[in-house]
């Protein structure tokens, strides 16, 4: 059952990023740019980064869980990080992206299932099946490596560019001071969610393990 369960998001999350692909490459939202520069974009937005990840860390449990790979993305720590950063996916999107676009058609299955389906999904997933014994109150600290690098590429690139994933962290528009602290405001949120997450995982390990003995 959990087997299906997780090979049925991730072949989700996978035809879903294809489609947002095809369409990223094939009909811009945005202003044309580049073939070239439509590819380098489409893989710099945190969502697109984050459902992969889950792809990918579904895909090796469910297809290959013998495997060092499987192993790896096995671990609780591992499937904790991912669900506090897809969440932050959902939540941001709910809360500050939504309103400023309103997709159609093929559009629309893309963006829902990458926002708010395969977020919900993974959560759930986790909730109800991933391992959650040995999580330290430090990892989360650990987790926002990677937030932090995306948010360092994401302004470098931007300097060098000018063109920035998202309106909270534009410097062209918000100037550094204001992206600076709206980029902060979401690594705490980051930090939040993944504490959030480990008290959980602590609380249900120990409720399972009394329930094993």
């Amino acid at each position: 059952m959990v087997k299906a369960l997780t090979g049925l998001i991730a072949v989700i999350a996978w035809l879903s990023l294809i489609l947002q692909f095809v369409l990223a490459m094939t009909n811009p939202v945005t202003p044309e740019p580049g073939l070239a520069e439509r590819f380098v974009r489409f893989f710099s937005y945190f969502t697109v980064a984050t459902n992969i990840i889950v792809a990918i860390t579904l895909t090796a449990i469910t297809f290959f869980p013998a495997t060092r790979i499987g192993q790896f993305f096995g671990r609780a720590t591992t499937l904790a990080a991912t669900a506090s950063y897809i969440t932050i996916v959902g939540i941001i999107y709910s809360l500050f992206l939504r309103s400023v676009w309103d997709p159609s058609g093929w559009n629309a299955v893309a963006d829902h299932a990458l926002h708010d389906a395969i977020p919900i999904a993974f959560v759930i997933y986790w909730l109800g099946f991933a391992p959650k014994d040995g999580l330290t109150w430090l990892d989360p600290v650990r987790w926002l490596i990677y937030p932090a690098v995306y948010v360092a590429y994401s302004l470098i690139r931007g300097a060098i560019v000018s063109w920035y994933p998202y309106h909270f962290v534009d410097v062209t528009q918000l100037g550094y001071p204001s992206a600076l602290t709206n980029t902060a405001f979401v690594l705490i949120a980051f930090a939040l969610i993944g504490y959030i997450y480990t008290g959980i995982a602590k609380v249900l390990s120990r409720t399972t393990f009394r329930r094993a003995n």
